[in-house]
């Protein structure tokens, strides 16, 4: 289970890479703003039709949960504006080891402190060595 789930990360990340070189072209037509409200827009469209069709009729309301869980609503179209606008400057490359970076650090934080209400996941050394590695890919991706 744990490997197919890795490989559905995988797709998830090259999906990601597809994204952000259509958003870059678009962003370029319509502006970085309308580039990103038009992927949240279809998303929204599409997420609502699987709930229909998928969804529990019985499950709980997003109104009860607390706040601070709804915060990914506004570091999602944070996420897309910065990949509209990095991506015809530096290259999708570029842009996604970028934010592999910065995924990989701040997730060995939550995970080490157990942040979220996710399990504890001490930052040991090949933690470490494994960021070393995609900064440096970061470094090399730039000076190519």
């Amino acid at each position: 289970m744990q490997f197919l789930l890795i490989l559905l990360v995988i797709a998830g990340g090259m999906g990601l890479s597809v994204e952000a070189g259509l958003l870059g072209p678009l962003g370029n037509e319509v502006g970085g703003l309308w580039a990103t409200f038009s992927i949240f827009g279809v998303g929204a469209a599409l997420t609502f039709l699987l709930m229909l069709f998928f969804s529990p009729r019985n499950s709980p309301s997003f109104f009860t949960q607390p706040s601070w869980t709804l915060l990914g609503g506004i570091l999602g179209p944070i996420y897309v504006v910065i990949l509209t606008i990095a991506v015809p400057v530096i290259g999708i490359a570029m842009t996604m080891i970028g934010i592999l970076a910065g995924q990989v650090f701040k997730s060995l934080v939550i995970d080490h402190y157990g942040l979220f209400g996710t399990s504890h996941r001490k930052i040991d050394s090949r933690r470490i060595i494994a960021l070393i590695f995609i900064v440096a890919a970061l470094i090399l991706v730039a000076k190519g």
